[in-house]
């Protein structure tokens, strides 16, 4: 997928997230990355082949 050199890192990759942006939504709250991994901005992510990964930022000082 990726066409970078060096290239993204790939989308099973620990730091996956350190990929170039492709496409970047703010307004929608989300940005598809070159490696094709879907993050969110609550820090959710979708990879390429539809799994989902929870958000993993901390939600401390958010109303219970």
């Amino acid at each position: 997928m990726c066409q970078h050199y060096p290239p993204c890192p790939a989308v099973d990759a620990s730091d996956r997230q350190a990929a170039a942006l492709a496409a970047y939504h703010p307004e929608q709250g989300w940005s598809r990355l070159c490696n094709g991994l879907i993050v969110f901005e609550d820090t959710g992510e979708v990879l390429p082949d539809g799994r989902a990964i929870e958000p993993w930022r901390s939600r401390l000082g958010t109303a219970a």
